[in-house]
């Protein structure tokens, strides 16, 4: 955790009591939020706790119901987004929004650019410009480059960039680390404790509470659309956080059922993928969940790909039931009873312009027909049944599932491969960028599951959620398995010692 100034400078930008209503549903109400320069302050809640929109209210995109905004401590009213940029405000969405025909440059000072004689565009001056901020920053970025193909990570810190060219004083991160690897979040955070160290407040939005511990310094917490608390980080545990979050404690956050394993069920022995995992062997018991565990860049989601058949092998055999799976087959992993949950869902897991139906119903659409022909009344029933299940929460099944929120999401990709009975589940980073709540309800989900003889592999990079979900945890470090620890064994220290390779020096 980075120290905090004492004492903390006054509030750049301060809200208080800020209320916003959308018809009959009240999505802030009495919202307080004080941002101090040089200082990067969390705001943590479940979705629908209101953080969304009082982004929304801070950018100049939503004007508040009733409550005050003010900057240096002077009450402002933004008419719109542009207000707030020239005011020094500045949002960095997880996936942002730039013109992909335009250069890097460009985008940094589109609608601003440096005209030079005759009122013409500078674009010396505007790649010279650009230039200086990305050496400010320490990002090697060709300001010449089209924005089109740059990494989302890379995105991120064009928009930073844009920022620093508008001389911004306060940057509002929202979930900007979800879709980012492990190398591109800590190259993301130094540039962050860069411009915080130069005196930028910076509001953090964030599920991951070791995001939040690595770089802020303050932690306000939201429930239903009011302000909660604020703390020093310093002063508060994250169990505490949690307990405000959603009203229980970090106990139920992992409901996990006790259960007698049975007979082995997935059998992987000696799976190879050159220059990605070695010699990697294990097996996983019907009613056990087995967590993978290790750093990024580990190899776990190669050898789940590869246990799946998304990728092919160069060695090794995987058993299901006691026979053995072609390889770069997924055809015959379904048919065998294995399910995969990918850690994309957007990507890989979900056909986000279709309906909620039919990306609920994709696996099941043989069985589901009549005679061959497949009718929308059994598409909507199968729907209905498995939404219900799992709790979907959506403005109707017909709706595209690009429209539901990240959990969501993540029940629709679980209810189309649980549709399938699986014998094998495997979960890809299962709770990534969802809320603590639904996050508990995963995690219930997954312990059912086991409860009923599924046999569960999990990867997961969070370790309260393997140390909370696993019955063994199996560490992987550069490609092989590093060790087993039972759940008696699993302690974040013993983890870490083996995905780092510590333990050896021991």
């Amino acid at each position: 955790m980075s120290a905090l100034p004492d004492p903390a400078p006054p509030p750049v930008v301060s809200l208080a009591g800020v209320a916003k209503s959308f018809g009959a549903v009240r999505a802030l109400r009495g919202a307080d939020l004080d941002l101090h320069a040089g200082e990067a302050h969390a705001l943590v809640g479940e979705n629908g706790a209101g953080k969304s929109t009082l982004i929304k209210v801070l950018a100049g995109l939503y004007r508040p119901d009733a409550g005050t905004v003010a900057l240096d401590g002077e009450p402002v009213a933004f008419a719109d987004t542009a207000a707030a940029m020239d005011a020094g405000i500045a949002v960095i969405y997880q996936e942002p929004a730039l013109f992909g025909d335009f250069t890097v440059a460009e985008n940094l000072f589109v609608g601003r650019q440096p005209k030079g004689r005759f009122g013409l565009i500078d674009r010396a001056a505007m790649r010279r410009d650009a230039a200086a901020i990305f050496a400010r920053l320490g990002v090697p970025i060709d300001p010449d480059r089209p924005a089109k193909g740059l990494s989302i990570a890379d995105q991120q810190l064009v928009e930073i960039a844009k920022a620093i060219s508008r001389r911004a004083r306060v940057l509002v991160m929202d979930e900007p680390t979800a879709a980012l690897s492990g190398v591109e979040v800590e190259r993301l955070f130094k540039v962050v404790r860069a411009l915080r160290e130069d005196g930028a407040a910076v509001l953090f939005i964030s599920h991951r509470f070791d995001e939040v511990e690595a770089l802020c310094q303050r932690v306000t917490v939201m429930r239903d659309g009011a302000h909660v608390s604020t703390d020093l980080l310093a002063d508060v545990t994250v169990e505490q956080l949690v307990r405000r979050m959603v009203g229980r404690e970090l106990g139920a956050m992992f409901p996990k059922q006790e259960v007698e394993p049975g007979e082995a069920v997935l059998e992987v022995e000696g799976l190879t993928r050159e220059g990605l995992c070695r010699d990697v062997s294990f097996t996983v018991r019907a009613g056990e969940i087995v967590a993978l565990a290790g750093l990024v860049g580990a190899g776990r989601s190669e050898v789940v790909q590869a246990v799946f058949g998304i990728e092919g092998r160069d060695a090794g055999r995987v058993r299901v039931g006691g026979r053995e799976l072609a390889p770069g087959d997924p055809r015959a992993a379904m048919r065998a009873g294995v399910a995969l949950v990918p850690e994309d869902r957007r990507q890989q897991g979900l056909l986000l312009d279709l309906s909620i139906v039919r990306n609920a119903t994709i696996t099941r659409r043989n069985a589901l027909a009549r005679f061959g022909f497949l009718t929308g009344g059994a598409e909507r029933r199968a729907a209905r049944d498995w939404s219900a299940r799992l709790h979907v929460k959506h403005g109707g099944l017909g709706n595209a599932a690009g429209t539901l929120s990240g959990g969501n999401q993540q029940k629709v990709v679980l209810a189309k491969w649980l549709a399938t009975g699986p014998k094998v589940l495997i979960v890809d980073e299962p709770t990534r960028g969802i809320d603590v709540g639904t996050k508990a309800e995963v995690h219930r989900l997954l312990s059912g599951l086991a409860a009923d003889g599924v046999a569960v592999l999990m990867v997961s990079s969070e370790l309260l959620e393997v140390l909370g979900m696993a019955d063994r945890v199996l560490v992987m470090r550069e490609g092989r398995i590093a060790g087993e620890l039972s759940r008696a064994e699993a302690t974040e220290e013993s983890v870490m010692l083996l995905a780092t390779g510590q333990e050896a020096a021991l």
